[in-house]
């Protein structure tokens, strides 16, 4: 971060409003979290996310007037934050110039301001604290928010969180004591307007996760204070009561650090290793059945450290978890699945029932070490067939289940095309380029073919531990997607597969529901509805998608989240699409799943068809409701 003069504060005039304590009061208790959150935002990143965290709740509770009231100046643009109100306006003001004061270098020359030493309260002791992790938008956003200076971070929050316009930002700078104004919105110019993430949990400070510090450190130290206190505890005990004393913890287990059961998790002795052909007379064939693979299985020290991560990882530790996944550690000792080099990296797998850890660390040190989580609970064969061992330069390379007879990359867009085997040596795969780092265009998709004996079935990754499981057919009946009619439907939307990457998503369908004679004899068009289901049931995404004859890509006609419909609970689907014949005609095409008896349009385009086809005159840029009967007298309403 640069440095940046910060100009005195200007003096408070005879004509400002005077903010009293109860008024100021009032508005820090009314928006307590959005002052936190904006201290939190303009803090410089180089506190780390800690010290952010208690330091923004330290500023925003240091912010009232310290006498009975404050002439402090309450400029116009202040006065339009929080409807008007100027109590807000004066806490708010006093955030933001602590905040950037916070963020000035220390110098010599002459005594810290208060907040740019630790804070004295809150404080708390044993746990490192840290906002929820959030998507890759808002990492890009936190990281280049924290390339900018203080003021210019300031001038962006102003305007995405308080939306203010640039001339306010300017006033409200100017009277936190920023010496050019101007120059700090010009640098916030440099990042992208994405103000709807500030809003988001990897911003709030208040919605919080909670680590403990290095627990080991903590008893190194903690030795010297323990034999100086060993006298106190002896007469402590002494004069204690008889019976079970006066532990307050009761019944409860010691501290973490001695608890047995913690130990045990934390202790490469104890991991759950699973012989090589145990899932051959296995009632189930899941992650369970795995055996330990890998050229470094023996490394006790390795596996230690992968151990102690899992339990408490560092602030160097680079953590993701897909969606709905917990981070915590071991409740027990997990299942090895995996320990070895990958490319130039040594690589832990574990596995404790309900998720998959991957632990990875440059194989000359522990410096940018990676700890990834990925839910995996109720995996069936298909789903345990692979996960994601490591990547490099674009391509993946896998481990596959001990039951997988063949591994081979294929590219979902080209169906006629052939395969390239992968070879597996041992479980391992040659790396494959890998579909989520593709920039620009779509030209191509590649999945991996796996083939076992009880057939052959497709997976896809999405960015995550787990490749997604992909399958065609109406639901509740859908079947593997790589026999050759199946991949000639996924040949089309395969692209729509990166709007659901990083979702934690379990499987994905393809249902070819209904085909459509388009008007003026431009030939049948193709509807199909793609449905991604996740590990943690919540955040299904459903796709209604349009190809027209000769297209190499389908349109994405309608899109929902959370629904029922195109999904084994409610098979039925209606979605409709604006199109534009060859003769040059505009038309409001829809279609519903078999059992549709009738379809109405109504709003900018009225219309009605007996069937599940519905094809009607329009204007460009129409737009219209849909409205379904089925056969059994129930309504279903569009996709949108």
């Amino acid at each position: 971060m640069q440095p940046q003069d910060v100009a005195p504060r200007p003096s408070a005039s005879s004509a400002d409003p005077v903010v009293d304590v109860e008024r100021a009061e009032a508005a820090l208790v009314e928006h307590y979290p959005r002052l936190v959150r904006l201290a939190y935002l303009v803090l410089p990143p180089s506190l780390g996310r800690n010290r952010r965290v208690v330091t923004a709740h330290s500023l925003a509770q240091r912010a009232l007037p310290r006498g009975r009231a404050s002439a402090a100046a309450v400029i116009p643009a202040q006065a339009k934050g929080r409807d008007g109100d100027p109590g807000y306006a004066f806490v708010r003001l006093q955030v933001l110039r602590t905040a950037l004061e916070a963020g000035l270098p220390l110098r010599f020359t002459a005594l810290p301001k208060r907040s740019q030493l630790p804070p004295l309260l809150p404080q708390v002791w044993g746990l490192r604290l840290f906002p929820r992790s959030g998507g890759a938008d808002e990492l890009t956003l936190d990281q280049r928010l924290s390339a900018l200076s203080g003021p210019a971070r300031a001038a962006y929050v102003l305007r995405g969180l308080e939306r203010l316009p640039d001339g306010d930002v300017s006033k409200v700078l100017a009277a936190a004591g920023v010496a050019d104004p101007a120059a700090a919105l010009r640098e916030a110019d440099e990042v992208p307007a994405q103000y709807a993430l500030l809003a988001s949990p990897e911003f709030d400070p208040c919605a919080l996760h909670a680590r403990p510090t290095d627990l080991m450190r903590r008893r190194q130290h903690g030795k010297a204070a323990l034999a100086a206190a060993a006298a106190l505890a002896v007469c402590g005990a002494l004069l204690g009561l008889p019976g079970d004393g006066w532990a307050p913890d009761g019944a409860a287990a010691p501290v973490y650090a001695q608890n047995p059961a913690a130990e045990a998790a934390l202790d490469p002795a104890k991991l759950t290793r699973v012989a090589p052909t145990a899932w051959e007379s296995a009632a189930r064939t899941d992650f369970s059945v795995w055996p330990a693979r890998g050229d470094l299985t023996g490394d006790k020290a390795l596996l230690r450290r992968a151990l102690a991560v899992w339990a408490r990882p560092g602030e160097s530790v680079q953590v993701s978890a897909t969606p709905g996944t917990p981070s915590g550690g071991p409740a027990g000792p997990p299942q090895l699945l995996y320990a070895g080099t990958v490319d130039s990296a040594h690589v832990v797998i574990l596995y404790d029932g309900l998720r998959i850890a991957r632990y990875a660390e440059p194989a000359d040190g522990t410096k940018g070490a990676a700890l990834d989580f990925a839910r995996v609970d109720g995996a069936d064969r298909a789903e345990a067939s692979a996960l994601v061992l490591g990547r490099a330069d674009g391509n993946v390379r896998y481990l596959t289940a001990p039951w997988v007879t063949k591994a081979v990359e294929r590219d979902l867009m080209k169906p006629n095309a052939g395969a390239m085997d992968l070879d597996p040596v041992k479980g391992i795969t040659a790396p494959m380029a890998g579909p989520a780092q593709q920039t620009g265009a779509c030209t191509s998709w590649n999945v991996l073919q796996l083939t076992d004996a009880t057939g052959t079935r497709l997976l896809t990754d999405l960015g995550e531990l787990i490749p997604a499981h992909l399958t065609t057919g109406r639901p509740g009946s859908a079947k593997e997607a790589s026999g050759a009619e199946a991949l000639r439907t996924w040949a089309p939307y395969a692209c729509s597969l990166g709007a659901v990457r990083s979702a934690g998503v379990r499987s994905v369908n393809a249902w070819a529901y209904a085909d459509q004679s388009l008007p003026d004899t431009s030939g049948t068009a193709q509807w199909v509805c793609t449905r991604a289901e996740t590990w943690r049931g919540g955040g299904t995404r459903v796709l209604a998608q349009f190809h027209t004859p000769g297209g190499a890509y389908g349109a994405v006609a309608a899109k929902a989240e959370n629904v029922a419909a195109c999904g084994p609970k409610d098979p039925n689907v209606l979605a409709g699409v604006l199109w534009k014949s060859e003769a040059g005609g505009w038309y409001l095409l829809a279609a519903g799943s078999r059992g549709t008896s009738s379809i109405r349009a109504t709003g900018g385009i009225s219309a009605t068809a007996q069937g599940g086809r519905l094809a009607a005159r329009a204007q460009q840029g129409a737009q219209a409701e849909l409205k379904g009967t089925l056969a059994d007298g129930r309504t279903i309403s569009g996709l949108r």
